[in-house]
């Protein structure tokens, strides 16, 4: 736990010394002092505003520094919500991965620089980073910003780091860690939604449903009216209606947002 901290933040003295020197060298007051902030390292490590606060900081030199400007990148807080089932969880993926399509800065889920689904067709370079961008991170004069007395360490230091690697899809949903379906079917739904939205195209392709669609009870046709605002017509989580009656059952809650959205995406119509 100490050296995945280290790897990203400077660490304390002591912690460098239990890591270069026996513990015989040290006192049982020292060695219970790091044990302790082992402790803080690791509820840190899984924390998401963690992440996206030691993230924020090497986005935030970099565009300092190409704008010739100082403060916050983000100003406000990130949005995170919850995602209940495996509905949510195919909404939100292929919601993801569409982005650049929306917005017009690319024509196909394949050449969408940096998405997940780019990266699993084999699309995105084993270095995303050129050596201009290298150049340009190490050489800003900025010693970073201190937290909680640690200071982040330079970009060209961590991103040489091994990177996490995406998770597995399996078909058999039988795995916990892996996505809970076919790859070929979720390249098949992410390609018919994108489809439907591009402004040139705006009805239906003629093509079937996605098996993936029906094997979850998901309406097609409402998932492609909702899909471009899908996650904001939810609150703090996103799911089924019934996995969102759940959870409010477990928050003691009477309503969440996202009931009626919920009803309409993630019910199949019943055939006539």
């Amino acid at each position: 736990m100490l050296r995945r901290w280290t790897a990203l933040f400077t660490g304390p003295l002591l912690v460098t010394r239990y890591l270069s020197e026996s513990q015989a060298k040290m006192t049982q007051a020292e060695i219970a002092k790091v044990e302790e902030l082992a402790e803080v390292y690791r509820e840190r490590l899984h924390d998401l505003s963690w992440f996206m606060r030691t993230l924020n900081e090497h986005i935030a030199r970099r565009a300092n520094a190409e704008d010739e400007v100082r403060g916050r990148f983000w100003e406000g807080h990130f949005k995170s919500q919850a995602l209940l089932d495996e509905q949510a969880l195919l909404a939100a993926m292929a919601y993801v991965d569409l982005n650049p399509v929306r917005v017009g800065l690319a024509e196909t889920p394949e050449t969408s620089d940096y998405t997940s689904i780019q990266e699993r067709v084999g699309g995105l370079p084993k270095e995303v980073t050129s050596e201009a961008g290298l150049q340009e991170t190490t050489t800003v004069n900025d010693p970073g910003v201190t937290l909680d007395g640690e200071q982040l360490r330079p970009e060209a230091e961590t991103q040489v780091l091994p990177q996490a690697p995406l998770m597995p899809f399996d078909a058999t949903a039988q795995t916990p860690w892996a996505v809970p379906f076919a790859f070929e079917d979720y390249l098949e739904l992410v390609d018919w939604t994108g489809r439907a939205l591009r402004a040139d195209k705006r009805g239906y392709i003629d093509a079937q449903e996605p098996k993936i669609l029906a094997r979850l009870d998901i309406d097609g046709k409402q998932f492609i009216g909702y899909s471009e605002r899908l996650l904001k017509a939810f609150g703090t989580a996103v799911g089924a209606p019934a996995s969102l009656a759940s959870l409010c059952a477990r928050r003691q809650a009477k309503y969440l947002r996202g009931i009626q959205t919920a009803r309409a995406v993630f019910v199949a119509k019943q055939a006539a």
